[in-house]
């Protein structure tokens, strides 16, 4: 079908089509009550039209702008990068528009993309919060907007979350290691006062304990920088340590480009958390713990979905299964 310059409006489709205005409207948000068949050939016509639908007048009627807002520490960290992909994927489907700020993990600036969120009226909030009294919550809750914490649990909070297992994790990762004959094991995180971090912990040394490791051989550390990785690394290995879990994959890895960068010998069997290698490439392969992120992302949303649809519906907390990835460098 020819296109014009004039905006394509609901009639024109109507007309081309020969349903009702309704029916055309109805068809295009993908109601229930209209037939797949008569979907897909209404959308078809509409797209064929050029028809863009104007979502600022939809957003008047309604008093919703179909947006939502995900804010999280840095998309140069790749695991936001695919949390975000992931989010945007689901939020399209349903028809929302996403709009992604990045906190850098530090209190203000996070703030300051709350404010930035409500002003552009969003329709609700997905969070991932730098810390346990983060200003930023207080806004949140205080606005009354729907919004959900994103991988982060805030003990005694009560609001909605949608978060992995992280003790099973730990678990499934010192029972990794011991399975491939080592003793003495250590975790290492490059975060600090981190919900996930302390609850990957005492599942990995609640399952060293159950395997029978003595205490003594039982590590944790969380370094400030790059010297202090270094110098922790050299310490375990000093110390006997052979496996080693990693808060995440990209702290892993980190640690195995700095042993090599450094002229290290790795001598550490090695497992990570999260297992975005499911979604990007790394240059070596790492075992990991899968939280399977996609359901996370569809897990959250819908959550979002519900409260904002009906903020009176009581506080839930998900807790997501974790799975291992055996990748041999353990």
């Amino acid at each position: 079908m020819a296109r014009d310059n004039s905006r394509v409006t609901l009639q024109d489709i109507a007309k081309a089509t020969g349903f009702t205005v309704n029916t055309v409207s109805r068809a295009l948000k993908n109601k229930e009550d209209i037939s797949r068949d008569t979907c897909l050939h209404i959308q078809n016509v509409a797209r064929e039209m050029g028809y863009v639908r104007n979502y600022i007048a939809s957003s008047l009627r309604s008093g919703r702008t179909k947006t939502i807002a995900m804010i999280a520490g840095s998309m140069m960290n790749p695991f936001y990068a695919v949390l975000g992909d992931l989010i945007q994927q689901e939020a399209v489907r349903l028809g929302y528009s996403l709009m992604i700020l990045g906190s850098r993990d530090d209190p203000e600036t996070e703030s300051r993309m709350v404010e930035m969120a409500l002003s552009r009226q969003v329709d609700g909030v997905l969070i991932t919060p730098c810390a346990i009294d983060s200003p930023a919550l207080e806004l949140l809750r205080s606005s009354g907007i729907p919004f959900v914490l994103l991988s982060r649990f805030l003990t005694g909070a009560q609001d909605d979350c949608v978060i992995c297992d992280d003790a099973q994790g730990g678990r499934l990762a010192a029972s990794h290691l011991i399975e491939h004959g080592h003793k003495n094991l250590a975790m290492i995180s490059f975060r600090h006062v981190i919900f996930s971090s302390q609850k990957r912990f005492e599942g990995f040394q609640q399952a060293c304990l159950d395997a029978g490791i003595p205490e003594g051989n039982i590590h944790y550390a969380e370094p400030e920088n790059r010297e202090e990785v270094l110098r922790q690394l050299q310490t375990w290995q000093e110390e006997g340590v052979t496996g080693l879990f990693s808060f995440c994959d990209v702290e892993a890895w980190s640690i195995i480009t700095m042993m090599e960068n450094a002229g290290l010998n790795r001598s550490f069997g090695i497992i990570g958390f999260d297992n975005i290698m499911r979604y990007i490439n790394f240059p070596k392969p790492i075992c990991t713990i899968d939280p399977n992120l996609r359901e996370e992302a569809e897990t959250a949303i819908d959550l979002l979905r519900k409260r904002i649809h009906d903020p009176s519906l009581p506080p839930q907390q998900v807790v997501l299964p974790v799975s291992l990835v055996c990748r041999g460098s353990c």
